[in-house]
């Protein structure tokens, strides 16, 4: 199966045909361009989608880490690798398929020029000599007809008797002249016919069959490269395969990694405040007022009116302390994070505890450098000065030293926190007890008859406590209590004006807060005192009892 053999009279159609694989080639290396692009543009938009949903947080963000959110990360930054093999696949399609087409496509055309304009001189070549061959055919042609009218003129004058002897002489050279002459263009003729069927013989069973074979290695070559390149194409996508399939491994992964449990624990970490919920309100009877007779001498009554005027005030006062039963109160952040919930404020001191020791490790590295610097100045005085370093040294040893107290004063806090957490724990199953007791101190009347020494107040009676000298005991009446309280935290109550209490115990407000953080309370035995106000859990009345 060869072109030279079975194709030698179709040169233009293997011109036509050549040219079409050549075009194909080309096509093909549009259709790679293409999806060269195509790929591109979808790793493009997979690392904009990656980069718009990847979380926007500054370092000192403190988003919780849940389990979902990682794992949604983790699967951003898989889609991110599988964009990367995307782009890796347009790399080496342009690399291995394009770019390889088009080099291949420049030489095919140089090659085909070439094969024919060989077959086309092959051809001019043939054409000429045949074009000589006829020359020399028709001149012999010719002086054949002119040796036979040569011919043909002899004979006529021989025959005349009219005719001169010179005449007949004179037509018999003109026939030998023709007849020599045409003899010379047959022997050209058959030389150059010989010649012609020589160089045509030559052209049709060995120029032009190699010209062909030419032709014909060249377009199966130009198969044999888009067969390369088809498979080239596909290679290129197959080799990343076992990567993107590990991308996809990953996203597995990290969904399986999503743990319902820890997540609901970081929500306790996060939002945790560390209260105890409220324990329950005491009885309040407003009965007493029935059974309680006044005189109309005494300035008891003047003092129930004036309490009430003054409950009108301290209770919108009062709202704004009430937030662990409804919303916590926006004011500005306090250095020691006191504003906070206990837990808040513990988690948040121990973070800037540990920003500060990092800052600190700083510092001190800095120092070590700057002291050996230092030394190396002063063993070699030409490398540089050492008192230039001087300032920046003091200035990072004052650095040093106001990080430590920084620190310090942290840790303290720190240390009050985790002290109080640790003593409401330790005192957490008294809380019950205390609940208990306050249950069992009301009476039916409505009287805290608990303990003897304890403070009642039901309904006083009468004979009780009328005598004649009521007015001369007027200063020495206790003031009246205007609410009650429940402890939240415990108080050691050490300085000389405050009062002592134990968490979850419940005392009787007599003054409000004024603004200086302490309210005025009172215990069921009449022991009074200052507590802090942050330390308790306000509960103000209209109507004043337990005086």
């Amino acid at each position: 199966m060869s072109w030279g053999t079975e194709l030698w009279d179709q040169f233009d159609n293997l011109d036509k045909h050549t040219q079409w694989g050549i075009d194909f080639l080309e096509k093909y290396a549009k259709f790679v361009k293409e999806r060269i692009e195509i790929e591109q543009n979808y790793a493009k938009q997979l690392r904009n989608l990656v980069k718009k949903y990847c979380p926007k947080r500054s370092p000192k963000d403190e988003e919780p880490r849940f389990t979902s959110c990682i794992a949604f990360f983790n699967i951003l930054n898989e889609l991110n690798d599988y964009a990367g093999q995307r782009e890796v696949v347009a790399e080496e399609m342009g690399h291995r398929v394009y770019g390889e087409l088009m080099r291949y496509s420049h030489d095919l055309k140089t090659e085909r020029k070439m094969h024919l304009q060989e077959g086309r001189k092959a051809q001019q070549y043939l054409d000429m000599c045949w074009k000589q061959m006829d020359n020399s055919k028709k001149k012999f042609e010719r002086e054949c007809r002119e040796a036979e009218k040569a011919q043909q003129s002899y004979e006529r004058l021989d025959n005349d008797t009219n005719a001169t002897k010179a005449d007949v002489e004179k037509a018999k050279q003109q026939l030998n002249l023709r007849t020599h002459m045409a003899d010379e263009n047959k022997n050209e003729y058959a030389a150059q016919l010989q010649n012609f069927n020589g160089e045509q013989h030559k052209h049709y069973y060995i120029v032009i069959p190699q010209i062909y074979k030419q032709l014909q290695e060249m377009d199966e070559r130009r198969t044999i490269k888009l067969s390369e390149c088809y498979k080239g194409f596909a290679d290129s996508e197959r080799k990343v395969i076992p990567i993107i399939s590990k991308c996809l491994e990953g996203m597995i992964l990290a969904a399986k990694s999503v743990d319902e449990h820890r997540d609901s624990q970081l929500v306790i970490d996060c939002f945790k405040s560390g209260f105890e919920p409220p324990g329950d309100f005491p009885f309040e009877d407003y009965s007493q007022n029935i059974y309680r007779t006044i005189s109309d001498g005494t300035i008891s009554t003047p003092k129930q009116e004036g309490m009430r005027i003054d409950t009108k005030t301290t209770v919108g006062k009062a709202k704004g302390k009430l937030w662990l039963f409804g919303k916590k109160p926006k004011g500005p952040a306090l250095e020691d994070f006191s504003h906070l919930p206990p837990e808040q404020r513990r988690k948040k001191l121990q973070q800037r505890i540990d920003e500060l020791n990092r800052e600190l490790q700083k510092e001190t590295d800095q120092k070590d450098a700057l002291i050996k610097m230092k030394d190396v100045y002063e063993k070699n005085p030409q490398m540089g000065d050492p008192s230039s370093l001087q300032p920046k040294l003091t200035e990072t040893m004052s650095n040093m030293d106001r990080l430590r107290m920084e620190i310090h004063k942290n840790e303290a806090w720190l240390s009050e926190v985790e002290g109080k957490v640790a003593a409401r724990s330790d005192r957490r199953h008294s809380s019950d007890i205390n609940h208990l007791v306050t249950q069992g101190r009301e009476s039916p009347e409505g009287s805290y008859t608990d303990d003897a020494n304890q403070e009642v107040r039901g309904p006083p009676q009468q004979h009780a406590h009328s005598n004649e000298f009521d007015d001369e005991f007027e200063d020495d009446d206790p003031l009246p209590a205007i609410g009650h309280c429940k402890a939240i935290y415990p108080f050691d109550g050490h300085n000389e004006g405050t009062l002592a209490m134990k968490e979850g115990e419940i005392l009787y407000i007599i003054e409000e807060d004024k603004g200086d953080g302490w309210t005025r309370a009172r215990r069921h035995n009449g022991e009074e005192g200052y507590v802090p106000t942050s330390y308790i859990d306000v509960t103000l009345e209209k109507n004043s009892k337990g005086s």
